[in-house]
């Protein structure tokens, strides 16, 4: 009979729709035969606005996971933890001690997939008793995963046996919506997507529509996504007005699925100027990218691994409004240029960040963790590995 190797995947699903989200759930849809991944799902959050918050009722939910984990091990005699890791972010950091400590022991192997970015980095800040906690929950795992060498190295600051490097991938969604042209619009559209707040760039954006505007450019900005209080709602909102960009601006609020593609698809520009603490290779870009988008956003995090400058998009520093505008201004202007970095961003798609290619890589780890006699010779085409 033949061995397949069992993974209990401890990870959101959705909803909310974010990227790591997003990512688990089509790592979990995959049809695979040397492995078999269990799942218990973590739903503390069922908005996007929500996520790294703390509310009462998120304190029964970690009872209720950590009971499905441990049950999960036993009735199905797993052997290997997927993790992912919070951000820095001490709410989320909290979770992952009571998660961790008193599951993590029970498994012969733990996979760390940090999805978000920089939880080393808190380390430093924290008080002894802390240190402690922090060491018994996130130090020493078998496997550390993240998806870009320019993201932070947490797998090394944790210690981990082995650390990979597997960037993201996504199913292909551009031949059902498929457009024949870049800028085929009579006034060019911009497209934001993400939680609306200011680490992600929405006011960057504003601010970089309002120099545009200054200019007599036409154009419209279309923002889609959820508001992370009202309070920055009616900040953006009121800057709109003040900008006097009533009729540039339009939040869509929330979209999915179809709808959400049907947006990309009737888009001319995808700009995205995040700083955001815990990013790390930004979902929504590869959903620019597979739509044949030319990107303007930030050198920051992983980001610089998918979008080649000057070649599928702009990399401008971040919360510098000038350089947002002015790569804009030059997208808007010439048309070809637009089309030509739109291209070169779906070929990069293709060539490294499908869905097919980002579980065979990820297969490919969990088949060298199951072994109970690994070695560091292992090697994989698909799998860039630092050792």
């Amino acid at each position: 009979m033949k061995n397949v190797i069992s993974i209990l995947v401890v990870g959101q699903t959705p909803p909310p729709f974010g990227g790591q989200a997003i990512l688990i759930k089509d790592l979990l849809d995959g049809q695979y035969n040397d492995i078999r991944l269990l799942h218990v799902r973590m739903d503390f959050s069922a908005e996007m606005d929500e996520v790294g918050k703390f509310k009462f009722t998120k304190l029964f939910k970690l009872v209720s996971i950590v009971s499905q984990i441990i049950y999960m091990r036993f009735r199905y005699n797993v052997r290997i933890l997927y993790y992912p890791p919070s951000g820095p972010n001490i709410i989320p950091m909290l979770r992952d001690f009571v998660i961790l400590i008193l599951t993590r022991w029970l498994f012969d192997k733990t996979s760390f997939h940090f999805y978000a970015s920089g939880i080393s980095e808190l380390y430093d800040t924290l008080g002894k008793i802390s240190r402690v906690f922090f060491r018994l929950a996130y130090f020493k795992p078998d496997v550390a995963i993240r998806p870009s060498e320019f993201t932070v190295r947490d797998g090394q600051m944790l210690r981990a046996k082995k650390e990979y490097i597997v960037p993201f991938g996504l199913a292909d969604h551009y031949q059902k919506f498929h457009r024949d042209s870049i800028l085929q619009t009579a006034i060019p559209k911009i497209l934001f997507v993400g939680v609306l707040k200011e680490s992600k760039g929405a006011l960057v954006l504003i601010e970089a529509c309002s120099v545009l505007a200054k200019k007599g450019i036409d154009f419209t900005v279309e923002l889609m996504g959820k508001f992370e209080s009202p309070s920055f709602e009616n900040y953006v909102k009121q800057r709109v007005v003040e900008l006097s960009l009533d009729t540039h601006v339009n939040f869509l609020g929330v979209l999915t699925g179809d709808k959400k593609f049907q947006v990309f698809s009737k888009t001319d520009i995808f700009c995205f100027p995040t700083f955001f603490e815990s990013e790390a290779l930004p979902v929504v870009l590869l959903e620019a990218m597979q739509f044949a988008l030319p990107v303007v956003t930030t050198r920051w995090r992983g980001i610089p691994s998918i979008v080649e400058d000057e070649v599928s998009g702009y990399l401008v520093p971040i919360q510098d409004v000038d350089a947002v505008a002015e790569k804009l201004e030059q997208l808007i202007k010439n048309s070809s240029l637009a089309c030509q970095m739109g291209k070169r961003g779906r070929e990069k798609f293709l060539e490294d960040y499908t869905i097919d290619k980002y579980r065979k890589r990820l297969v490919d780890i969990f088949l060298f963790a199951g072994e109970k006699n690994g070695n560091a010779t292992y090697k994989s085409p698909n799998v860039s590995i630092t050792l």
